[in-house]
């Protein structure tokens, strides 16, 4: 449940789709998810973070191995979806 809770949140499963094209630094992952705050990015990717889902690399922000498994898994329920 509490990763259903993380990722109901506003933009928290956008950041992780677009950080399955690869790392993206703060201000190109704010220009990919168009609409959202500096504040709502920033704090979900310290909650992302602290989940193992996301961490920081020198190229930006990238998924973890737990991150890129969640990705794989989400992509059936989006194809599903439409």
């Amino acid at each position: 449940m509490a990763l259903f809770d993380l990722l109901g949140r506003r933009w928290a499963m956008g950041i992780v789709w677009n950080l399955s094209e690869g790392p993206c630094t703060f201000r190109q992952l704010q220009s990919r998810c168009e609409t959202i705050s500096p504040t709502i990015l920033n704090r979900r990717l310290k909650e992302l973070q602290e989940a193992h889902i996301i961490e920081r690399s020198s190229q930006g922000y990238c998924l973890t191995p737990m991150g890129k498994q969640l990705y794989q898994l989400l992509v059936p329920l989006g194809q599903w979806s439409k």
